[in-house]
């Protein structure tokens, strides 16, 4: 969770992550070849035998801890990490870059040789940088009053009969129906801000929306809320997915895109997630 001394900030990096509509996510970019060579001696980096990696400040939990990416602890930190170490990196020879949000996917020449900053791959910014395959796949997340009827939901089966509140055009509307599946039709909302104050007033048992969202809106904007659970989204609507960002024609991608495939057929990225963003972060999976 964000801490409230950084909540002003916290507001505008929610806002460019926040509810990303529907059809405005693209789907993963083309893997590395297995011929690939990607030896740390031959990779085309910023600085010769450092790694480079890019993230904004303040870096907020659960996805960095201590505001200090180079901790290896919170979930980014330790995909960062675990992607330098699959291009042969120790530790020490990965160097952390200042980045802004905004900055890492706008046109131009890049400070860093990958970001790592919650971006989500849309076609717009595919256009200025290059993005890896997706390291993450947004969940759902499911909020309510600390004291509300369905806080101690356990189960998708246990907000059968609760009233949802959802925003319009956003992939938690298709999520609830496909997924959730509740007796009666969610109430839907036009504002992300009236669903919010729905929640407040009662006139909703729980909020759905997408898990980063969720961390801000508990952390920052429905005090005594709580994050029930998580769950992952299926049917028509299309996955939204966080990249690495890296400049346009890098010749890093396809390293970059052979590690993180690699570290999600072994099992670490989701290793990784199970421990900052179900475990740690108290938002565990519901089934």
């Amino acid at each position: 969770m964000a801490r409230p001394s950084m909540l002003i900030a916290l507001g505008a990096l929610a806002a460019a992550v926040a509810c990303a509509p529907v059809d405005d996510t693209a789907t993963t970019t083309t893997a590395a070849s297995p011929s690939t060579a990607c030896t740390k001696d031959e990779l085309t980096l910023l600085n010769p035998g450092k790694l480079t990696i890019g993230t904004d400040k303040p870096a907020y939990e659960p996805w960095f801890k201590d505001d200090d990416p180079a901790n290896g602890q919170g979930f980014e930190s330790a995909v960062a990490y675990a992607v330098a170490g699959e291009l042969g990196f120790q530790r020490d020879e990965v160097q952390w870059e200042t980045v802004k949000f905004d900055t890492a996917f706008a046109p131009g020449e890049k400070r860093f040789d990958f970001d790592i900053n919650q971006v989500s791959i849309t076609p717009e910014r595919a256009e200025a940088v290059d993005f890896s395959n997706g390291y993450y796949t947004v969940k759902q997340a499911v909020v309510t009053l600390g004291d509300g009827k369905f806080a101690g939901a356990s189960s998708l089966a246990d907000l059968k009969d609760a009233k949802i509140g959802v925003q319009v055009g956003t992939t938690a509307l298709d999520a609830v129906k496909e997924v959730v599946q509740p007796s009666a039709e969610p109430n839907v909302y036009n504002e992300q801000i009236d669903s919010i104050n729905a929640l407040k007033n009662g006139q909703i048992d729980a909020l759905v929306l997408d898990l980063p969202t969720a961390f801000y809106v508990t952390a920052a904007q429905v005090e005594g809320s709580k994050i029930v659970g998580q769950f992952s989204s299926t049917g028509g609507a299309a996955a939204e997915e966080f990249g690495l960002v890296m400049e346009k024609g890098s010749g890093l991608k396809p390293c970059v895109d052979k590690a993180i495939d690699k570290l999600k057929s072994n099992g670490d990225l989701a290793k990784i997630e199970e421990q900052w963003l179900s475990e740690a972060a108290g938002a565990p999976e519901l089934k």
